[in-house]
Parts: structure tokens; C-alpha cells; sequence
């Protein structure tokens, strides 16, 4: 089967890029990105590419080239779903914060209303790609839903998990290590899966297309996304150890990392990681082990997260020590809001908890970010709920300019991995803050030493304090 029109639900971080590359390396297949959010698709839609409300290195380019020829965004969800063979759901699945399961399970009621929205208007045979994040076991609800409210449509459901890293996503699809795709070891289930694998052949070789049931799949995202925050976890569970025996955090990563077994990838220490997956995947790992009594499993993945928050939580609490156990009225500059660099992306960004947890010690932050609009960090504080909207705006201020931001501050917060922040000039900015003036270098991408020789105290992430 030759697909010749694709329809993606969800316009977000992993359904616009993921489809603006297909669009790109498949120029006679349609593919329509929908949404119901007017003013996202509006901003897909600028006729100044650089305003596509996804920052990724290269996208815009991508966007730019496909857009109007056969890549298309649009608000019309009943009519792309109809002409479509083939139809992505790439929906948001954040973690509950209701009922049976809350802080841990996947809410699953954009998927239930995307299957239930295809059962309705669907006049012909459509194949269902899984491509949010899922829990095992979610193709038989979709199928469920599918069968039974549908118009007597054949549907065949497969999972293809995405396995993008933001601030790398594009590099990602264009060049994956693997494409993985579950679905139904059936005939139709089988000739549904190779449709799909056609599709990726145009550009990624033969032997990097992964097909397995669809049931190995949806557990294979969580898997490795697992593994991945798993590591993170590790080496930032040893740096509190490096800290008070005075070893390197960063020269302990080297030394492991040159291991071909252990191998130095997601070694590096940090204040935490973050974003949409690594969490809410883990949490929904934890919680289908204990679904099905397996709570040995359940307790060991919950640890990574456990963690996780212990670091952002032990970062804050560093401020406060080397500022003479008080923030009270001092300003702290954050470079940095985004989770990681080169993404807008803030979900879960251990920014977002550290200036929650210095706010409520009635310190005064100020914060810069390259990518991130000051409407999105007060959305994200606003979220907490452990102040009013006034209350943030109040004691956080956004400000446009790096060393602006920096003026007049007790302490400098590195919360991202900018590149650019390596390169300002640290000198000007040390004679603009009060002294003493300290670096609390949460990304570990300070010249440590540079900084020392103008006069900072820093404090690096797994290395010992400067007094």
C-alpha cells in the first residue's frame, strides 16, 4: 500500500517537526498537521518562518521548503482526518493531576477524544499511528473505541514512538538511529506496519527500521527513556559524594565514560534534568508496575525520580548556604529558563523549581532566556500555585539583556546550557554585581577557573564549594 496522504493531530513539539520532515523527504505525499489551537496553527502558518512556535535548529528551513508545496497546518481536524490513509496522534499525554492515578498514570483523554473523533468521521479504511508517548497496552483501547463507534471502518494501529531530543530534533528525523514500529502480527496488521516502513525508507536505510508488536513498541519509549533519566540520576546522585570528598564530579564522568561498556553519554552533572518525557514516562512506568503488583519494579524506577527533585531541591538550598544562610531581599540572576539549550521548551525545567523554592525564602530573581518569552516563565511559576500571578510578577522580573540581568545581583544561576553564555564577558558582569560575587554554575559549562582568576566564587555542581 502507497500512502499518498497523511493527517497528524497535534501541532506541537514532536508532531510539527516529525511532519515538516516528512513533508520534506516525501514531496508527493500530502501531510496535513491539525490542531485546535488557532493561534498555534496561525504561528505555523507566519509568513515570517522564524516565528513557528517550535524552536529547533533547521526547522524553519525544513518548514519553509515544504510548506505550501505539500505540508499544510490547518484547524480543520473533520476534513484532514477524512482525506487521509494514514493518521498520526500526536497529542499531549501529561501526567494526571486527578483521581485514580494522580502524579503518576498518563491522562489519556486527548487520545480517547482524537479515536472517537476518527471513529466519527471516517468513511474509509484508515491505519492509526501511535505517536505520543504511550502506556503499554493503549492500542487496545484505541482499537476498542475505534471498533465499536466507528462507521464499520477496517482500523489498523500501530506504534511509532518518537525518540527525538530537543535542540536536536530535526538532526534526529533526518538521520534516526532507529525508527521503531509495533503493530499487529495479523496479515492486515503486517501490510499496515510495511506501509508505514515505506514511508521511512525514502530516507532511512532498511536496517535502521525496527518492526515489532505493537506491544514492545509503546514499552520500548518508556524503556528507553527510562534508561537515559536513569543515568542522569546516577552521576548526579555521586556528585553530592564528590562535593564533601573533594573528588570531580567531571573528571569521575571522564574516567567512567571512557568504559566501552558504560560509554559517556547523559554522564554529565547537572541541577536535574527536565522537559515533557523523562518524568511523565518514568511516573507512568512506575505506575503500570504497580498496577500489576509489581511494586520491587515500581519502587527501583521511582528512585530516579526521587533523585531528580532531591538535586533541583539540594541546587536551591547551595544559594542559600554560600549567601550566608539568607536570601531575603537579594537578587539572583538566572541565565537560562529552557530545560536544556536550543529548545523554547520548558516543561519541567529545574529553572522552574529552583526560583520557586528562592522565591518562597523571598528572594528576588531575575531572569534571562534567549528563546524563552517572559509570558511563558510566568506561566510556568503561575502553575506551581505557591504564589498569586501579582506575587510572581512581583518578586520575578524577565529582562531582555544577559548582562542587564545580571546587575546589582548577589549570585548568578547558570540554569541552561547556552553556548552564548560561555562567551560573555564575565569581567563586566563581576564589576556590576555585588561582592562578594558568586556563580552557581547548575549546567557545569563554566570555565571554572577563568571565572576564579576575575574574582567569582563559584560553585560548580559536583565539585567542592569555593569559602
Amino acid at each position: 500500500m502507497k500512502i499518498q496522504s497523511i493527517c497528524c493531530i497535534g501541532a506541537g513539539y514532536v508532531g510539527g517537526p516529525t511532519m515538516a520532515v516528512i513533508a520534506k523527504k516525501c514531496p508527493d505525499i500530502k501531510v496535513t498537521v491539525v490542531d485546535l489551537n488557532e493561534a498555534r496553527i496561525a504561528a505555523w502558518n507566519d509568513e515570517d518562518v522564524s516565528k513557528i512556535p517550535v524552536y529547533e535548529p533547521g526547522l524553519s528551513e525544513v518548514v519553509a521548503e515544504a510548506r505550501g508545496r505539500n505540508l499544510f497546518f490547518s484547524t480543520d481536524v473533520d476534513k484532514a482526518i477524512d482525506e487521509a490513509e494514514m493518521i498520526f496522534i500526536s497529542v499531549n499525554t501529561p501526567t494526571k493531576t486527578y483521581g485514580e492515578g494522580k502524579g503518576q498514570a498518563a491522562d489519556l483523554k486527548w487520545i480517547e477524544l482524537c479515536a472517537r473523533q476518527i471513529a466519527r468521521v471516517a468513511k474509509g479504511d484508515k491505519i492509526v499511528v501511535e505517536k505520543s508517548t504511550l502506556p503499554v497496552r493503549t492500542a487496545s483501547t484505541l482499537k476498542d473505541i475505534l471498533k465499536h463507534t466507528g462507521n464499520g471502518m477496517n482500523f489498523q494501529i500501530l506504534s511509532n514512538p518518537e525518540f527525538l531530543a530537543e535542540g536536536t530534533a530535526v538532526e534526529d528525523l533526518m538521520a534516526p538511529d532507529r525508527v521503531l514500529i509495533g503493530g499487529d502480527q495479523t496479515e492486515e496488521g503486517l501490510k499496515a506496519i510495511d506501509a508505514l516502513v515505506n514511508v521511512y525508507a525514502r530516507w532511512v536505510p532498511r536496517e535502521r527500521i525496527l518492526t515489532t508488536n505493537v506491544w514492545s513498541s509503546e514499552l520500548s519509549k518508556l524503556t528507553a527513556n527510562a534508561f537515559l533519566a536513569q543515568r542522569v540520576s546516577s552521576i548526579n546522585s555521586l556528585s553530592e559524594l564528590c562535593e564533601h570528598t573533594e573528588a570531580d564530579v567531571n573528571e569521575v564522568s571522564r574516567a567512567i565514560g571512557t568504559d566501552s561498556r558504560i560509554g559517556p553519554k547523559f554522564l554529565k552533572a547537572s541541577v536535574g534534568f527536565g522537559g515533557s518525557c523523562f518524568q511523565k514516562d518514568i511516573l507512568n512506568l512506575v505506575y503500570i508496575s504497580r498496577s500489576y503488583g509489581l511494586n520491587e519494579v515500581a519502587d527501583y524506577w521511582e528512585q530516579v525520580i526521587i533523585m531528580n527533585d532531591y538535586q533541583k531541591k539540594r541546587f536551591s538550598k547551595k544559594i542559600i548556604k554560600n549567601l550566608y544562610n539568607t536570601v531575603s531581599g537579594k537578587k539572583i540572576a538566572f541565565l537560562g529558563w529552557a530545560f536544556k539549550k536550543d529548545t523554547n521548551d520548558t516543561r519541567e525545567s529545574a529553572a522552574i523549581y529552583v526560583a520557586d523554592h528562592l522565591l518562597n525564602e523571598q528572594s528576588n530573581v531575575s531572569v534571562y532566556d534567549p528563546k524563552v518569552t517572559e509570558q511563558q516563565i510566568y506561566t510556568d511559576l503561575d502553575y506551581l500555585g505557591s504564589r498569586t500571578p501579582e506575587e510572581n510578577k512581583e518578586s520575578l522580573k524577565v529582562v531582555n539583556d544577559p548582562y542587564e540581568v545580571c546587575k546589582g545581583a548577589h549570585a548568578v544561576a547558570v540554569l541552561t546550557e547556552w553556548d552564548e553564555f560561555k562567551t560573555y564577558d564575565w569581567q563586566k558582569i563581576y564589576d556590576n554585581m555585588l561582592k562578594p560575587a558568586h556563580v552557581f554554575d547548575g549546567r557545569n559549562i563554566m570555565d571554572t577557573k577563568a571565572l576564579r582568576d576575575i574574582g567569582f566564587k563559584v560553585h560548580a555542581i559536583g565539585t567542592a564549594d569555593d569559602n
